[in-house]
């Protein structure tokens, strides 16, 4: 853990505590062995967890840390990341943590009860269905999310949660410039234009990635996100 912390202020400008460097053992603790017998990630060697969990999710923080954010929703959460994460560098956060596969959600909240985090509340379920929930559209400051979807549905999961004036930030890949070119139209139609583009490099991975930052100016129309199943099989592109 002291080559994370290390790389965390050197890389990121994020200072670890003790608290918080014992808490992200702990995760990764119990991941290890969640993942023994419950396939929760493909990424199964300590190092690995660090680099590509921790300090992945960790290059999320310098963006949020000078936001007024009060609540945080992590769409797609999987095992909890980004969000978790986040969580712990910045403990006064209210954060959701959503995702539609149970042993995911389950782990999460074993997570949040051996950690004993408080303010976080985890369900089960997609990102359709609840952003057309009226106790989580429009009510987040922030919506991040983790590889899952490219970027025009990702924005349909995402922006509905997000109240006017916030944020959401997607994790990308190379891929990440093409995709928020494409994702233009979605944007527009959903409320919400491009904010910046951030690449970040992490030590050891070759491949460069991206912070895709989107901010709301507007509220999503009614009729969005569209039932399950549907962004993903007819994204809101240019046709």
């Amino acid at each position: 853990m002291e080559t994370l912390a290390l790389q965390a202020r050197e890389l990121f400008g994020i200072t670890l505590d003790v608290r918080q460097l014992n808490a992200l053992r702990t995760f990764e603790r119990e991941l290890l062995a969640w993942n023994a017998h419950t396939n929760l990630t493909a990424i199964r060697a300590p190092a690995e967890v660090r680099l590509k969990h921790f300090l992945d999710a960790i290059s999320c923080a310098p963006v949020m840390k000078d936001a007024r954010c009060q609540r945080l929703v992590d769409v797609g959460t999987g095992a909890g990341f980004p969000g978790l994460v986040l969580k712990i560098i910045f403990p006064t956060i209210d954060l959701t943590l959503v995702d539609s596969i149970g042993k995911k959600t389950a782990f999460c909240q074993h997570i949040v009860e051996v950690l004993g985090l408080e303010g976080v509340t985890v369900i089960t379920a997609r990102a359709e269905e609840l952003g057309q929930r009226s106790e989580h559209r429009h009510h987040y400051d922030w919506a991040v999310a983790r590889a899952v979807a490219r970027l025009p549905v990702l924005l349909e999961y995402c922006l509905p949660l997000v109240k006017t004036g916030g944020k959401m930030l997607a994790q990308k890949g190379e891929s990440a410039p093409a995709e928020a070119q494409a994702a233009d139209h979605a944007a527009a139609i959903l409320g919400a234009s491009l904010e910046k583009l951030i690449p970040v490099e992490l030590p050891g991975v070759s491949d460069l990635r991206y912070l895709v930052i989107y901010r709301k100016h507007a509220p999503t129309p009614r009729a969005y996100p569209r039932r399950a199943g549907v962004p993903a099989k007819s994204p809101l592109t240019r046709t």
